[in-house]
């Protein structure tokens, strides 16, 4: 990033919303919606899950529970998980109060996870980080943006950066493994599902960290910054691909030149110096796709020179892995993204 130049910079007064956001505690109501009512349990259900319920653990409940959601028996399941949140009645040890709110979570019951993390306060420090991890897994699972977005800013503790190295987990693959995301672009994502965008895109361009996941932040923070002016939003993208080239993404560098082609799309001196740039890359990474959708946008080049390459293009796209078509393999290449 040049010298003096920062993303909030770029946004020019409105980069103190966010702080001033943050100092007011931003905090967000919970759902007002109640949640569905549940099915009544069949007898035979209540038969079939009678000696789970009197004996079992935290454990064994959720195992069962799991068995039934995938059995597809809703009266089960509905029985395990009101047993979930009847077994551990407050007041209990905070590893309980977790434990049981991830037994619930894995029963599909984010809302009871809730119900189970509200009977346990804790004081600012280690156990109240764990706390809030947890609430925002269940807020996240049960689609509460408003709460979610709140646990994450109080994670933060005013400063959206210190999410940037912390990881929470979306997803668990079959084989076991946890896909996680650093909590910064998820605090970004709860806020635009908010219709927050312009607060969005400022948590995004607290990331620190350079390289392809600063470059997909900005390039993000871009769209989501519909009514800054284009000459901003082109300085941002400016920045984007200097880190996106700097990191050799160049799929990437595609991709923010398209979007900067997409901003700036009438005559002039900036979208024919994009374009050229666009040609280039895809010459050397031998995106014949991109480059023909980007000579059919350019509405300059009517040359007669022009037009045949763009026919040449499609000839090379009917046979993508020739050589020169664009699912061949590509060339090294040498700072392709060179301003003119």
């Amino acid at each position: 990033m040049p010298a003096g130049l920062s993303p909030f910079s770029v946004l020019g007064k409105g980069g103190a919303c966010l702080a001033g956001l943050l100092s007011f505690g931003f905090v967000l109501v919970s759902r007002a919606e109640a949640a569905p009512a549940k099915a009544e349990p069949s007898q035979s259900a209540v038969q079939s899950v009678q000696g789970v319920l009197k004996t079992a653990t935290l454990d064994q409940l959720a195992q069962a529970c799991q068995a039934a959601i995938a059995q597809g028996n809703a009266s089960s399941v509905t029985l395990l998980q009101q047993r979930l949140l009847a077994l551990k009645p407050a007041p209990q040890p905070l590893a309980v109060v977790l434990a049981n709110a991830d037994g619930l979570l894995s029963c599909q019951a984010p809302d009871l996870a809730l119900q189970v993390l509200a009977r346990y306060s804790p004081a600012p420090g280690p156990d109240r980080t764990l706390w809030l991890a947890m609430q925002w897994r269940a807020a996240s699972a049960g689609l509460d943006h408003q709460l979610a977005a709140d646990a994450l800013l109080q994670l933060a503790g005013g400063q959206p950066g210190a999410l940037e190295a912390r990881l929470l987990p979306v997803q668990e693959k079959e084989d076991g493994t946890v896909l996680s995301r650093s909590a910064l672009d998820l605090l970004a994502g709860h806020l635009e599902s908010l219709g927050l965008n312009r607060e969005a895109a400022e948590v995004l361009l607290a990331g620190r960290p350079g390289g392809a996941p600063l470059a997909e932040r900005y390039g993000r923070a871009v769209a989501l910054l519909d009514a800054l002016p284009i000459a901003q939003r082109q300085r941002l993208l400016e920045l984007a691909l200097d880190q996106a080239a700097a990191a050799g993404s160049w799929g990437l560098v595609a991709e923010l030149l398209d979007q900067q082609l997409a901003l700036d799309a009438g005559p002039g001196v900036a979208a024919t110096k994009a374009m050229q740039r666009r040609f280039r890359l895809s010459g050397r990474i031998d995106d014949a796709y991109g480059e023909w959708l980007a000579r059919h946008r350019d509405q300059l080049a009517q040359d007669p020179a022009s037009q045949q390459r763009r026919s040449a293009l499609e000839r090379q796209l009917r046979s993508p892995r020739a050589a020169g078509g664009h699912a061949a393999s590509p060339q090294p290449l040498t700072n392709p993204v060179s301003h003119p």
